[in-house]
């Protein structure tokens, strides 16, 4: 995402890059979303693997629909006809013949889950699409689109400082076995230690907007930092890595994305997977809890 809108200026030529060292690397899952600088994060990937399509297993997602003329403006869209049509424009943008994992990026409470997924069961049939994924939906949700089809993946905001879905969601889609796809493991960024002020990010970048980076949030979250900063140290690593390994001990049917648009970030993350934590360190991390919504407008999530 951060490649092509959010987090700053991007540069495309570091991003295939990145995108292909990350390949190198050994990382397999990629994923975008249609709505990720209004379809040019979709042209991107698509560049950057065109000739490594068999290594990746590929991810988008739809739903979240924007207008060009007017990007801040979003509305959430999960009638069937959308459905097929959008992820046909995403085949178009990624030149691909099938995307490996397929979310609804919002859940569109005007249009009932059975029917949003009945089509994308359709996608399915028809060689178009291999699995299916929700984003950011309640456990009733998962639970009756899983009831259509089988669910393969949820992605949902998931780290050191975003631990709401343990309550309900998590064991709910441990029950059925559907995977957690854990996005902004290292909390936008924050968890790396590397952001102590809004100044320290760009201008244009929506961090300086969010909840949990103001003010009085910021004072309390930079202490839960300081923690993980001080357990890094214990481990002769960074605290990013820290958060990272974190979420990979949460278990098998965890897998983290970390978001990056630079080579050195990249391999930064990728050496997370070397980094051991004994029980005592899970314990010391346990009760560390960020101040401040997620979002602005929660109403866009948990559904």
């Amino acid at each position: 995402m951060g490649m092509s809108e959010f987090y700053g200026t991007g540069d495309e030529a570091e991003s295939i890059a990145t995108i292909r060292r990350a390949l190198d690397l050994g990382v397999r899952m990629l994923d975008t979303a249609d709505m990720y600088g209004l379809g040019q994060n979709e042209l991107l990937v698509g560049r950057a693997i065109a000739d490594r399509r068999e290594e990746v297993v590929l991810a988008t997602k739809f739903g979240i629909v924007r207008d060009p003329n007017n990007p801040t403006s979003r509305s959430i869209n999960g009638r069937p006809e959308y459905v097929r049509r959008a992820c046909e424009a995403s085949l178009r943008r990624l030149a691909v013949d099938h995307i490996d994992l397929y979310y609804q990026h919002r859940v569109d409470l005007d249009v009932p889950i059975e029917e949003t997924v009945g089509a994308m069961a359709e996608l399915v049939e028809e060689g178009k699409v291999r699995y299916l994924g929700l984003s950011e939906a309640s456990a009733e949700t998962i639970q009756r689109a899983h009831a259509v089809h089988p669910v393969s993946a949820l992605q949902s905001e998931y780290s050191l400082w975003s631990r709401d879905i343990e309550e309900e969601v998590l064991p709910a889609i441990r029950e059925l076995g559907i995977g957690l796809v854990a996005y902004s493991p290292l909390g936008r960024g924050f968890l790396t230690g590397r952001i102590t002020t809004t100044e320290d990010l760009d201008p244009g970048d929506f961090r300086r907007h969010n909840p949990r980076f103001q003010s009085e949030n910021l004072k309390r979250n930079l202490e839960l930092v300081a923690r993980v900063r001080s357990l890094a140290a214990e481990h002769d690593c960074t605290p990013g890595q820290i958060a990272l390994a974190w979420v990979l001990h949460r278990g098998q049917d965890v897998v983290p994305i970390p978001g990056t648009k630079r080579l050195r970030y990249l391999e930064e993350n990728v050496q997370a997977t070397e980094v051991e934590l004994s029980t005592q360190d899970l314990r010391a991390l346990e009760d560390l809890t960020a101040v401040g919504d997620r979002y602005p407008d929660m109403s866009l999530v948990n559904r």
